[in-house]
């Protein structure tokens, strides 16, 4: 399958990884890295997290990772996952 990166989940993880190297640097560059392992394994087993809180819609879950959301679509017919958004698992926006 393929992993395509939609641009709203580019903005939000760059938000993100901004807000973290405020702190730390090194660390804001270790969750990215991370974060992309992690997203790299979906393809072996798609459907792996639970189906999404936020859309009643079976092709679309939440991955956690950390204290973060990762919502994603699987599109099985096109051999695809979307990598949708990404989100404080506490504050959706």
């Amino acid at each position: 399958m393929t992993i395509i990166y939609k641009p709203t989940f580019s903005r939000q993880l760059k938000q993100i990884i901004e807000h973290i190297a405020l702190d730390k640097p090194s660390a804001s560059m270790k969750f990215k890295d991370e974060l992309k392992e992690s997203i790299n394994l979906l393809p072996e087993q798609p459907l792996k997290y639970r189906k999404s809180i936020y859309f009643d819609d079976e092709n679309i879950r939440d991955m956690t990772y950390k204290k973060y959301t990762i919502i994603y679509r699987v599109k099985p017919l096109k051999n695809e996952i979307e990598i949708l958004r990404i989100f404080n698992r506490n504050k959706p926006t």
